[in-house]
This record gives C-alpha cells, structure tokens and sequence, in this order.
C-alpha cells in the first residue's frame, strides 16, 4: 500500500510587510499554499505576483473590512505592529480581537503572533520567555495585551515570537547614530535578529509543529551598543558616531526555547556579519 504524504497546512498571513511579505514568499516558494493581506490595493499585483493570494484587508477598532476564506487556513500568522505613533495606539487590542473573533469563525487551528521584546523594560538583567513582562512603554503594553488576549482563547492555540530589534534590507539602523556625539549607554548589550533569521524561526516553528509556546527571536551575540554601531556606520560608509563609555539601564534577551528547536542562526555573529557587507 503507499503511504498518503501528509498535506501541508494552509497558511495565511495577516501584514505582508517588512517581515510578513518575505515569509509569506518564503512560505510559498517552499509549497505551502499561502495567502496573504495588505492594506493597499496597490500592492496586491506584488503579492500575486510572489506567489501569494492576495487579500486586502483593513482592520480598525470598530470596523474590519475583510473577505471570510481569508480565515479559511490552518495557521494564522499575525504580523501588524501596533502604530507607535499613532493615535489609535490604544485600539490595538481591540483589533487583534476583531481577528480573534474571525480566526473562530474560520477554519484556523494555530495562530502566530508576531510580538516584540518591547513587553520588557530595561531592568539591567538577562531576560528569557520565562521571566515576566513588565513594559514601561505604551506599544509594549498594547503588544502585551494583545498576547494575553490571544492567549486566553481556546478554539485556537497561540504561539508567541517576540522579535528583537529587526534589522536588514532597507532597516539601515546605524543612519540613526551618524555623526552623532556623546551617545549614552554606550556599554549597554543590544539586542538584534536579522531578517533571515526571522524567517527561519519562524519556518522551523511551523515545520516543527512547536506550537503552543512563547519564543524569544533575537541573535545570540551581544555586542555593545558602541562597539556594533561604530563599526555599522564605517561599513556604510557614515560618519563616525561617537558614544559614551558607560552602562546605564540595559537588558539582554535570551532564547530558551529557540535552543530546543535546534535552529542554526544564520547570523550569529554581528562582528563576521558586518565584515561580510564589504565582501
């Protein structure tokens, strides 16, 4: 008798943005059939065109302006950061709960959550997924809502990323430092993940089918706060920053779960990672 090969889950992923467009082509290069949401009708012809099925999707407080079949998936993946800027910053909870309630009605057994680290303040401690969240800025707040929101459903089962600072195309952070002087904190440990590595963690968490868990997605290497960006604004060809030799508040995060998925980092050195953009 031959053996059925087991179909692979469909995936939806609600924000192909920075991060949700490269994963849901991603996704879909690998054969997953996927579909994916932008709140501009411009950028449907970029998601077909990647291989995507293409949804445009407007969500608010009190309105959402969606097609149902969006939530006819296996696995969704949330990937819209609250607007720190924002004035609907507070609504944000109320949103994630507009797909809560649309995710029951559809098909959908897995939610991701794209969170951030930003559920934590600098505390001047080592941070791991078991340490409690304790944020001191509005988003984080808002993020963290959102996850307890999620959270406490039980037609689905929610799995939490929480990111670092992300970096990558077109996130050139060290722009934000150039030329500038007396930078504080410059002793303080950061706390980065490349995009690559955002897309693998994820692909291995669905691969694994790890759900059911909260994972901390941030690059194991450490360096200084004056140390990667002194070094990220000369490989750009930037004027050189210059930082104060001092610690101030400061956090480091850390990932225990990501170490049970057996997951290589691809970027696992920031010092080697630099000197390959001069290659």
């Amino acid at each position: 008798m031959i053996e059925k090969k087991a179909e692979r889950p469909r995936i939806s992923v609600l924000g192909c943005g920075w991060f949700g467009l490269p994963l849901a082509e991603h996704l879909a290069k690998s054969g997953f059939a996927v579909k994916g949401s932008t709140t501009t009708g411009e950028k449907l012809g970029i998601l077909k065109s990647r291989g995507i099925i293409p949804y445009l999707i407007n969500i608010g407080a009190d309105t959402m302006a969606i097609e149902d079949s969006f939530f006819d998936s296996d696995i969704l993946v949330i990937s819209i950061p609250p607007n720190k800027n924002g004035p609907d910053l507070n609504q944000y909870p109320q949103k994630i709960q507009h797909i809560a309630d649309a995710a029951k009605k559809g098909s959908v057994k897995e939610v991701v959550f794209i969170s951030s680290t930003g559920v934590f303040c600098d505390g001047n401690s080592i941070v791991t997924e078991l340490t409690i969240p304790n944020p001191e800025q509005e988003s984080g707040k808002m993020m963290l809502a959102a996850e307890l929101l999620l959270g406490m459903e039980t037609e689905f089962r929610t799995t939490i990323i929480r990111f670092a600072g992300l970096i990558g195309p077109l996130r050139l952070l060290a722009k934000h430092f150039a030329g500038r002087a007396e930078i504080a904190n410059g002793l303080a440990p950061i706390n980065l993940i490349h995009l690559d590595d955002c897309i693998g963690i994820t692909k291995a968490i669905i691969a694994q089918q790890a759900f059911g868990q909260v994972f901390h997605g941030v690059a194991p290497d450490h360096p200084t706060r004056a140390a990667f960006y002194t070094k990220n604004c000369k490989v750009n060809g930037f004027e050189q920053p210059a930082f104060k030799s001092e610690l101030l508040q400061w956090k480091q995060i850390e990932s225990i779960h990501i170490t049970n998925l057996n997951y290589q980092f691809q970027v696992s050195d920031w010092n080697a990672w630099l000197d390959s953009l001069t290659q």
